[in-house]
């Protein structure tokens, strides 16, 4: 028998998600860096009008997203995290590819909608190894979770604009399309769910966060997963944008695009792993406060940088406190919340997200409108410091009851 064989079935099923996790991020992100440019070809905006449409095509994503997660998530929690693996898988599958063929800005834009309202795998994939993962080993775990989607995040880019720039903007699309099915296709064969639904049949109607201890911790990780994500995507709808200004006009500014948008998910998927090990061992809180530290710093020299060399060091340095954020909020959900409300408690986590991929990149579309676009990282970097500040007094004030798992 092989290693893989031999693994215990969460390990199996870790590998599998692991795959998703890269392909779903990949897909989605092929199409990031050349979006505006996209919309630039449907029309003759102004540049007030280009913002606007930019940001309600990447946000427009993930407004459906918040809205019906909550839905999936209490429907995970009775039918099992597999059949909504499969569900978000096949929905982009569909959605994607009939992007490819938008004709105008408003039918990219209701697609981008609807294929929200369908997405979700990447969190399912958290929720369904959050249910079977030993807490010991939890971090560890979520971190690699996490390697799949910034290597996919790392590569889609890459790969979308080099695509891009010789084939056109549409390609990337029906790529996303394709690699959703072969998604669809591993998840379906290689991973296993051994689900048992509650046993009190009406466990689903109560709160989700029946059970769970330090509630206001809970909810300090989804608001601090909003503003990490808020943060994080601020600079999507403009990233083309500024590299095009700081290139004067000059080269491959897709491709180069595409590179900058890539450079935090080299950092990420070096560290995550082992900020996940660490946060194991010395406590999830102390890697959380030092990331949101870290990342401030990072983003407010932004402001001043005056070539793509100094944006993309800074962008990679991000990417280290990218690894010590988002899989950390995740650790601490996994521990503090009952295997039988997991899923209702991700999708509102996941729902947070979605919301802070609306906030960043409509404040960015905003920001960069009325006043410019390295106004944008001040912006961001206000976001993080509240969130740090968010995080310190949710952990101050149940500092009496909370226990960090080691």
């Amino acid at each position: 028998m092989s290693k893989i064989e031999k693994a215990p079935q969460w390990q199996r099923n870790l590998y599998a998600l692991w795959l998703g996790n890269f392909i779903t991020g990949a897909g989605a992100s092929m199409s990031l860096p050349f979006l505006p440019l996209f919309i630039s070809e449907m029309g003759n905006f102004p540049k007030w009008e280009l913002t606007l449409y930019a940001g309600l095509a990447f946000s427009g994503t993930f407004l459906s997203q918040a809205i019906v997660s909550p839905f999936w998530g209490k429907l995970a929690d009775r039918t099992g995290r597999k059949p909504m693996l499969m569900r978000a898988a096949l929905g982009m599958t569909i959605t994607a590819t009939l992007t490819g063929f938008s004709p105008n800005v408003w039918v990219l834009i209701a697609l981008r909608m609807i294929q929200g309202g369908f997405s979700g795998y990447i969190n399912n994939a958290y929720a369904l190894m959050a249910s079977e993962v030993p807490a010991d080993k939890s971090g560890r775990t979520m971190g690699t979770l996490t390697t799949g989607n910034v290597g996919g995040t790392l590569i889609g880019p890459i790969i979308g604009g080099y695509m891009a720039g010789i084939f056109g903007y549409r390609i990337p699309f029906f790529m996303f399309g394709g690699m959703m099915l072969i998604a669809s296709i591993t998840t379906l064969v290689f991973v296993k769910e051994n689900f048992h639904p509650a046993d009190d049949p009406k466990y689903a109607e109560r709160s989700a966060f029946t059970g769970i201890k330090h509630v206001r911790v809970v909810w300090a990780m989804i608001i601090s997963s909003m503003l990490i994500q808020a943060a994080t995507t601020s600079i999507n709808p403009i990233i083309s944008l500024f590299v095009k200004e700081l290139m004067h006009n000059h080269g491959n500014i897709a491709m180069v695009s595409g590179v900058i948008a890539a450079l935090p998910g080299i950092a990420t998927l070096i560290a995550a792993p082992q900020l996940g090990a660490l946060g194991d061992h010395i406590g999830p809180r102390k890697v959380l406060v030092a990331g949101l530290i870290f990342c401030a710093m990072m983003f407010l020299p932004m402001f001043f940088v005056q070539s793509v060399t100094s944006l993309g060091v800074f962008r990679f340095l991000v990417g280290i406190s990218d690894a010590a954020l988002l899989p950390i909020t995740q650790t601490v959900m996994t521990l503090a919340t009952p295997k039988e409300s997991i899923s209702r408690i991700f999708s509102y986590n996941q729902s947070a997200q979605a919301i802070g991929s609306v906030i960043g990149p409509m404040l960015a579309a905003g920001v960069a409108g009325v006043l410019d676009y390295r106004y944008v990282f001040l912006m961001t970097t206000g976001l993080v410091l509240i969130n740090l500040g968010i995080v310190m007094w949710a952990y101050k004030a149940d500092y009496k009851t909370v226990k960090e798992t080691r």
